[in-house]
């Protein structure tokens, strides 16, 4: 047990593995079984992607299920490789996935669709890992249009609730006080001031989602909305020979060249979205770092780049999967830290805590009662997903923009993507830069008429009072 012998400041033990560092449960890090049971419980988040293939690709439940037991496994990959993430999906990108997927009939042609999607956003990951130049590319889009991304996703996000044959029209009560529930666990000020008095209530707070799924499960047979659960014992059977004959590849063939081509607008939407969660990480760890200086937790971008590219590649070969592989489940990530700020005793390794955890939720997806006991509500826990995610990428979103021309451009940007898709946005956000900006088209305008707004308010406030 080498995780033993780690001196104060010093990295977890490790294999080295060209730009990976491998740690292995029990040898390379202490197994956390707090953060394990956890792990079995939140596989209901995981699950929640069912609905999504269901409806996009029109696939059986088991064989849905078989997708989200690969994508889980190669959630494994970022704390064994060295990334010390709890890796997830790039949820605000599902939403301008499933528009970009559903210009394509339904069948081999869709399936298509989403397997040059995912291979090209996985390629593209995978260059801009090798090479380092991920912020660079970042960099180089104007702010304007970097907003208009975000707020869009964020958009798109809530009207695939809310639009005429959206789960708000089947869950209408379950999802009104679910994602009441939630917003107040997640974003209110009072409760984050009563969960610092009570203990219970801050447990309840680090569940992230999960609390309020478990409250779903109750409200929406009470509203006719779903069937009580039918727990069933045993193990589940995820249908893989169905997935590879029908669903990738093996059974259909490589996508036509073409499609690659038309699926670039998108995945750099995709992208941009993708690495506002990478600068979430880095900053994520960094707090912890600063609390717990006797472990030394190494944070490469690149590296990250190179695990989820992989993840990508991987899965749009043997299980194309429209949440796509993402750098970061954030709920999970802060709750991560958070244990991890609570010193060695607590989590002797940020890579214990967050490997346990993702060993928790495999474990979780092969056993029936847990998957039986939420299948009735899925379409909520997607719904809850999506709407927190709309509102936090609508926040960030208009933060991105750095003048009140940069949000007039976004607010456009964001509109025709939601309407049109990525291809229509990025030719709107371009000729507006061009026209607005000028010379300046890369770095737009930083100007003082947000504050001054505000400024104005208060005389406005103080000549009223």
């Amino acid at each position: 047990m080498k995780w033993k012998n780690r001196k104060y400041g010093e990295e977890s033990p490790y294999i080295p593995a060209g730009p990976f560092k491998v740690r292995l449960p029990f040898i390379h890090y202490r197994f956390e079984w707090p953060d394990y049971v956890q792990g079995l419980l939140m596989c209901a988040v995981d699950l929640s992607a069912i609905p999504l293939l269901m409806e996009l690709l029109g696939m059986p439940f088991e064989v849905a299920l078989a997708i989200v037991v690969l994508n889980g496994l190669f959630y494994l990959l970022h704390h064994l490789l060295g990334d010390p993430a709890v890796p997830g999906w790039i949820t605000p990108a599902i939403p301008l996935i499933m528009l970009y997927c559903q210009q394509f009939p339904e069948g081999p042609e869709r399936v298509h669709s989403l397997i040059a999607f995912q291979l090209t956003l996985g390629i593209l990951s995978l260059l801009l890992g090798a090479t380092g130049l991920a912020s660079k590319v970042v960099r180089f889009i104007p702010p304007a249009l970097k907003a208009g991304v975000i707020l869009g996703a964020g958009l798109a996000a809530v009207i695939s609730v809310f639009q005429v044959g959206g789960r708000f029209e089947l869950f209408p009560w379950t999802i009104s006080i679910a994602i009441g529930i939630g917003f107040y666990l997640l974003f209110s000020k009072h409760f984050i001031q009563f969960q610092n008095r009570n203990a219970f209530w801050k447990t309840i707070a680090k569940l992230g989602i999960f609390p309020v799924i478990l409250v779903a499960v109750f409200i929406a047979p009470l509203f006719g909305e779903a069937k009580w659960p039918t727990i069933e014992w045993g193990f589940s059977s995820p249908d893989f020979i169905t997935l590879w004959n029908e669903y990738t590849v093996f059974g259909l063939g490589l996508p036509p060249f073409m499609m690659f081509i038309t699926a670039i607008p998108t995945v750099l939407a995709a992208y941009i979205v993708l690495f506002g969660d990478v600068l979430q990480v880095k900053a994520l760890v960094e707090d912890g770092q600063s609390i717990r200086p006797d472990e030394k937790v190494d944070y490469n971008p690149n590296r990250s780049h190179w695990i989820f590219g992989l993840r990508n590649g991987a899965m749009s070969i043997i299980g194309p999967d429209v949440t796509m592989a993402g750098p970061v489940w954030s709920a999970m990530q802060v709750v991560m830290v958070e244990r991890f700020k609570k010193g060695r005793k607590a989590m002797d390794s940020i890579f214990g805590g967050m490997g346990s955890f993702r060993w928790g939720t495999n474990t979780g997806l092969w056993l029936l009662p847990i998957v039986s006991f939420v299948e009735p509500i899925l379409g909520v826990a997607m719904a809850l997903t999506l709407l927190i995610q709309g509102y936090v990428s609508v926040k960030v979103g208009i933060l991105e923009a750095r003048s009140q021309k940069d949000l007039g451009v976004a607010g456009i940007v964001a509109a025709v993507l939601c309407i049109k898709g990525a291809a229509w946005a990025f030719a709107v956000g371009i000729i507006l830069c061009l026209l607005l900006y000028g010379k300046d088209f890369f770095k737009g305008e930083v100007d003082k008429t947000f504050n001054k707004d505000s400024e104005d308010l208060k005389k406005q406030e103080k000549q009223v009072s």
